[in-house]
């Protein structure tokens, strides 16, 4: 059996890295570790066939380990590309927001002040077929007026005409009536 200071000079003999040091033994550590004999020890080429396949497990273990270290700088580069192009997509969606709101806002005002003077032109229209209207209707009463005033005048002609038409007509009449005067001349003679 082995003594405690058989182990400490077994230990002391290898190559391999120290507990002191921070790094991992690499697989050249594991390839080339030397461990002391002893009598009822491990089969020499057991060991170091296990340390081999050891050393190239570790190895392909570090090759993956940097493959996959790689991938992730590619894949955090590419993350960080995509997060730029989504930074400038979020400012390229709220800047078009922004302008969206303001052409939304800016149309809204344009059709309230399209609407206003629609209205005003509308106002005034009605204001001015309004006054045409009532100029209309005051030509109307006055053309009614003298219409009026003309059948009257009409009228009182007719009336006037009648009366002289009559007066003309008893003239006629008393003349028929008259017996016409015969000069004196002739009666002279005749005596």
């Amino acid at each position: 059996m082995l003594s405690n200071e058989d182990l400490t000079t077994s230990v002391e003999t290898r190559r391999l890295p120290s507990p002191d040091r921070h790094s991992a033994p690499t697989p050249l550590d594991v390839r080339q570790a030397k461990f002391s004999t002893s009598m009822r020890g491990y089969d020499r080429n057991e060991v170091n066939a296990f340390l081999l396949e050891v050393s190239d497990g570790y190895e392909q273990g570090m090759r993956e380990n940097e493959r996959l270290r790689q991938e992730v700088a590619r894949l955090d580069a590419s993350l960080s590309q995509y997060r730029e192009l989504e930074g400038a997509l979020k400012g390229a969606l709220m800047s078009a927001q922004k302008v969206s709101d303001d052409m939304k806002e800016t149309a809204s005002l344009d059709a309230a002040r399209i609407i206003r003077e629609a209205e005003g032109r509308a106002e005034l229209v009605t204001q001015k077929a309004q006054a045409a209207l009532e100029d209309i209707q005051r030509e109307i009463d006055g053309l009614r007026l003298k219409r009026r005033e003309s059948e009257v005048a009409v009228e009182s002609i007719i009336a006037a005409l009648h009366n002289t038409l009559e007066y003309v007509r008893e003239q006629g009449q008393r003349e028929t009536r008259i017996i016409p005067h015969r000069p004196l001349l002739n009666v002279a003679q005749s005596a």
